[in-house]
């Protein structure tokens, strides 16, 4: 039987709160309630240019102007080598670790679902080998979000999705279209030129692209002839679909 510290123990598991794409209404009711109900927020963060630390997901915990004094920051490495950013996950970890047993109960949270290409992921399985309670709160994908934007069906009845994280090329998207597939391409930037050579050789198909979707600099467009010319930033995504 467990005693009563370990049954306390269990009730409080460190919490994974997915915070949508940007836009703060799109956190669940279940989300907001753990994050009221949380001690200390762990966030992940980038360096800027001038040394200071930015945080999309700090913007959308500060814009409920509830949970500033919660936030601690840890600011991840932004490189395709992941090596480097697993020291910080670790000390989120150290730190998850040590508020869990002071009692205190902790946040972790991640933008879009920290279920789906979340980079948190690391943090939530390297708890739970080592035995901290952990749950994952769901929340909205970018791309859902962004097909709310263009009032898209993104899917219908027997249609296909797959969803890309920018590491495609114009043949492997050639073949999927062709199949009938709609595609999500998250992060276009990473394969730029690829992308463009497939919309210019595929100037018939349906290009929905989207920029910092919940944001105050929120972009879309359907154009093609935009797109060939057009730098994708990070927070960037584009949903194809086959001409019918």
């Amino acid at each position: 039987m467990m005693n009563r510290m370990e049954t306390d123990v269990k009730s409080r598991p460190v919490m994974f709160v997915s915070l949508g794409p940007a836009e703060m209404e799109l956190i669940t009711l279940k989300g907001y309630r753990h994050l009221m109900q949380a001690d200390v927020i762990l966030c992940p963060a980038t360096m800027t240019g001038n040394g200071k630390a930015s945080s999309r997901a700090a913007d959308i915990l500060r814009g409920l102007d509830a949970w500033s004094d919660k936030i601690e920051l840890f600011p991840v490495p932004m490189s395709k080598d992941r090596s480097a950013a697993l020291p910080v996950y670790d000390r989120m970890c150290e730190a998850a670790t040590a508020y869990h047993r002071a009692k205190r109960r902790v946040a972790v949270v991640a933008e879009g679902d920290a279920g789906f290409y979340s980079s948190i992921h690391y943090v939530y399985e390297k708890l739970h080998d080592a035995g901290i309670p952990v749950l994952c709160i769901p929340g909205v994908p970018a791309f859902i979000a962004c097909g709310a934007v263009a009032g898209l069906h993104i899917v219908r009845q027997d249609e296909r999705l797959m969803v890309i994280p920018g590491n495609t090329t114009a043949d492997e998207l050639a073949g999927l279209l062709e199949a009938g597939v709609t595609v999500v391409v998250m992060k276009p930037s990473l394969c730029a030129d690829e992308l463009r050579r497939f919309i210019v050789g595929h100037p018939d198909h349906h290009y929905h692209y989207f920029e910092n979707v919940g944001t105050e600099a929120e972009y879309y467009t359907h154009c093609r002839d935009e797109l060939p010319d057009r730098a994708f930033p990070y927070f960037s995504l584009m949903i194809i679909r086959k001409t019918r």
